[in-house]
């Protein structure tokens, strides 16, 4: 199956171990974003990934997308061309210290990608799934248009689109989200958040919670959920629950509503994580999502393998999800003791 992801792949640079950045001496070294995560998510569960962004012509452009190779990910529609790769920061916290990231992506390649750089028609042909991210159209006024573009494009070709809602404060404001990201839920068939996505990028908020207490009051979560979908038409709404302890323990489960099995909103197993490393735990339940709608008899055994999925990733270091399909299943089954195999 053919799926799609737009968006940008930056260089990340992450300190060894939990040191912090004012004593870290050496960065270690990988690439990841948002869609470039679920596309690498999607490849390994065996679908036809493609990965489309731009990329600049010199040695890290190359370093990327030969990153993207390395994991099965098809650089056909990506484009070359700009000056720069994005970067990202990550100092990985632990115990009662928060991770922080600094971005330094001003005037990366991706954020001159215009529609007319890319050919639409070849690029969905055959397609079953699309999907982006509230991040890309977050970088400027060229990728807005670009995101805009490929989804109206999606729609008219019959391709699912999926959208993780992703609301980056240091990338624009609440009011800057929600007049870019309202209208695009126009093209949106399956729409993915958390509390803070669906309140500062589409303007409603789950009462009653408080992640940061490890607090969560599922019926706010329940009724957040039927009010998106009656609100936007979507077909299914998925919201991710975690329940942050610390920087090192997390509670983790998600919930769906849709037209299908989760009629009634149905919500997952739930897990407590030893974190290795959060970040791009959302993009692999996106993709795990993606994968369990597309493949899955029942929606609510996509909602399980999709959850096992991401809580499995953030046991591992970097930005892409490194489990097999059957690692995901044997987890989702209720196996996955921590044991060494033998």
């Amino acid at each position: 199956m053919k799926v799609i992801t737009l968006g940008e792949i930056m260089l990340r640079l992450s300190t060894p171990g939990f040191q912090r950045f004012v004593q870290a001496s050496s960065f270690d070294v990988t690439f990841g974003g948002g869609e470039a995560n679920v596309a690498v998510s999607l490849a390994n569960y065996g679908f036809e990934s493609y990965f489309v962004t731009k990329l600049p012509r010199h040695e890290i452009g190359q370093a990327a997308v030969n990153h993207l190779r390395r994991f099965g990910v098809s650089d056909r529609f990506i484009v070359r061309g700009g000056e720069r790769v994005g970067i990202y920061f990550l100092e990985t916290g632990a115990s009662q210290r928060a991770s922080k990231v600094v971005y330094d992506r001003a005037g990366a390649a991706v954020t001159t990608l215009t529609p007319e750089e890319l050919d639409f028609e070849a690029l969905f042909d055959g397609a079953r799934w699309f999907h982006f991210t509230g991040i890309t159209p977050a970088l400027g006024e060229i990728p807005r248009r670009t995101v805009t573009a490929a989804a109206r494009a999606a729609k008219a070709a019959g391709v699912t689109v999926s959208c993780d809602l992703n609301y980056r404060k240091k990338l624009w404001t609440v009011e800057e989200a929600q007049a870019t990201m309202r209208p695009l839920m126009e093209y949106v068939d399956v729409c993915i958040a958390n509390e803070e996505d669906a309140e500062k990028s589409l303007g409603m908020k789950a009462g009653g919670t408080d992640v940061e207490a490890a607090h969560l009051e599922e019926e706010a979560y329940v009724e957040l959920a039927r009010r998106l979908k009656t609100t936007y038409g979507f077909e299914a709404v998925a919201i991710t629950l975690r329940e942050s302890f610390s920087a090192s323990v997390n509670g983790w489960s998600a919930l769906l509503h849709d037209d299908r099995d989760c009629r009634e909103p149905y919500r997952s197993r739930r897990y407590e994580i030893q974190l290795v490393d959060r970040v791009g735990g959302g993009d692999a339940f996106a993709g795990g999502l993606i994968a369990g709608l597309l493949q899955k008899d029942d929606t609510r055994q996509a909602l399980e393998f999709a959850v096992a999925a991401s809580c499995l990733k953030q046991t591992i270091p970097g930005d892409f999800n490194l489990v097999s399909r059957d690692e995901v299943e044997k987890l989702a089954a209720g196996g996955g003791s921590g044991r060494v195999e033998r």
